[in-house]
Protein backbone atom coordinates (compact mmCIF):
# COMPACT_ATOMS: atom_id res chain seq x y z
CA UNK A 1 0.00 0.00 0.00
CA UNK A 2 1.16 3.74 -0.59
CA UNK A 3 2.33 5.93 2.42
CA UNK A 4 -0.53 8.26 1.38
CA UNK A 5 -3.01 5.81 2.45
CA UNK A 6 -5.14 4.69 -0.42
CA UNK A 7 -5.22 1.54 -1.71
CA UNK A 8 -5.29 1.77 -5.62
CA UNK A 9 -6.04 -1.09 -8.39
CA UNK A 10 -2.53 -1.45 -8.31
CA UNK A 11 -2.29 -2.45 -5.12
CA UNK A 12 -4.98 -5.11 -5.11
CA UNK A 13 -3.66 -6.30 -8.05
CA UNK A 14 -0.07 -6.67 -6.06
CA UNK A 15 -2.12 -8.34 -3.31
CA UNK A 16 -3.19 -11.07 -5.29
CA UNK A 17 0.00 -11.36 -6.46
CA UNK A 18 1.84 -12.14 -3.62
CA UNK A 19 -0.90 -14.00 -1.67
CA UNK A 20 -2.65 -16.08 -3.90
CA UNK A 21 0.23 -16.64 -6.40
CA UNK A 22 -1.47 -15.73 -9.86
CA UNK A 23 1.30 -14.24 -11.63
CA UNK A 24 1.08 -10.08 -11.93
CA UNK A 25 -1.07 -10.03 -15.74
CA UNK A 26 -3.73 -12.60 -14.04
CA UNK A 27 -3.75 -10.31 -11.10
CA UNK A 28 -4.50 -7.19 -13.01
CA UNK A 29 -6.92 -8.83 -15.32
CA UNK A 30 -8.96 -10.31 -12.17
CA UNK A 31 -9.10 -7.25 -10.54
CA UNK A 32 -9.92 -5.32 -13.51
CA UNK A 33 -12.95 -7.84 -14.13
CA UNK A 34 -14.50 -7.70 -10.51
CA UNK A 35 -14.22 -3.77 -10.89
CA UNK A 36 -16.22 -3.96 -14.53
CA UNK A 37 -18.34 -6.58 -13.12
CA UNK A 38 -19.62 -4.50 -9.94
CA UNK A 39 -19.89 -1.22 -12.15
CA UNK A 40 -22.25 -3.11 -14.68
CA UNK A 41 -24.15 -4.51 -12.03
CA UNK A 42 -24.64 -0.96 -10.96
CA UNK A 43 -25.43 0.83 -14.24
CA UNK A 44 -28.42 -1.76 -14.61
CA UNK A 45 -29.80 -0.43 -11.29
CA UNK A 46 -28.64 -3.73 -9.37
CA UNK A 47 -27.18 -3.48 -5.62
CA UNK A 48 -23.67 -4.71 -4.63
CA UNK A 49 -22.98 -6.67 -1.66
CA UNK A 50 -19.73 -7.78 -0.70
CA UNK A 51 -20.74 -10.00 2.53
CA UNK A 52 -18.27 -8.92 5.36
CA UNK A 53 -17.48 -5.64 3.80
CA UNK A 54 -20.53 -3.85 2.63
CA UNK A 55 -22.90 -2.49 0.38
CA UNK A 56 -23.23 -0.11 -2.30
CA UNK A 57 -26.54 1.36 -2.80
CA UNK A 58 -28.06 2.89 -5.39
CA UNK A 59 -30.45 5.63 -4.27
CA UNK A 60 -33.20 7.99 -6.61
CA UNK A 61 -33.64 11.76 -5.22
CA UNK A 62 -36.23 13.64 -6.10
CA UNK A 63 -36.04 17.00 -7.37
CA UNK A 64 -35.58 19.76 -4.96
CA UNK A 65 -34.73 23.43 -4.08
CA UNK A 66 -31.25 24.62 -3.14
CA UNK A 67 -29.84 27.85 -2.42
CA UNK A 68 -26.62 29.38 -3.91
CA UNK A 69 -23.91 30.42 -0.73
CA UNK A 70 -22.31 33.19 -2.32
CA UNK A 71 -25.75 34.82 -3.19
CA UNK A 72 -28.83 33.00 -1.48
CA UNK A 73 -30.50 32.34 -4.49
CA UNK A 74 -32.69 29.65 -5.08
CA UNK A 75 -32.09 27.05 -7.60
CA UNK A 76 -33.75 24.15 -8.10
CA UNK A 77 -31.40 20.63 -7.84
CA UNK A 78 -32.71 18.04 -10.68
CA UNK A 79 -33.64 14.86 -9.26
CA UNK A 80 -30.64 12.41 -9.81
CA UNK A 81 -29.13 8.98 -9.07
CA UNK A 82 -27.03 8.39 -6.45
CA UNK A 83 -24.23 5.74 -4.95
CA UNK A 84 -23.71 5.47 -1.16
CA UNK A 85 -21.97 2.83 0.31
CA UNK A 86 -22.74 1.45 3.93
CA UNK A 87 -19.85 -0.34 5.88
CA UNK A 88 -21.15 -3.80 7.38
CA UNK A 89 -20.92 -4.68 10.93
CA UNK A 90 -17.67 -6.39 10.62
CA UNK A 91 -16.15 -3.36 8.64
CA UNK A 92 -17.10 -1.02 11.29
CA UNK A 93 -15.84 -3.20 14.09
CA UNK A 94 -12.45 -3.52 12.58
CA UNK A 95 -11.84 -0.08 12.07
CA UNK A 96 -12.75 0.52 15.27
CA UNK A 97 -10.42 -1.72 16.48
CA UNK A 98 -7.39 -0.14 14.21
CA UNK A 99 -7.77 3.06 15.88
Amino acid sequence: MEAAGTLTRADLAEALHHNVGLSRTDSSKMVEQILHHMCSALAQGDNVKISGFGTFVLRDKGERIGRNPKTGIEVPIAPRRVLTFRASQMMRDRIVEAD
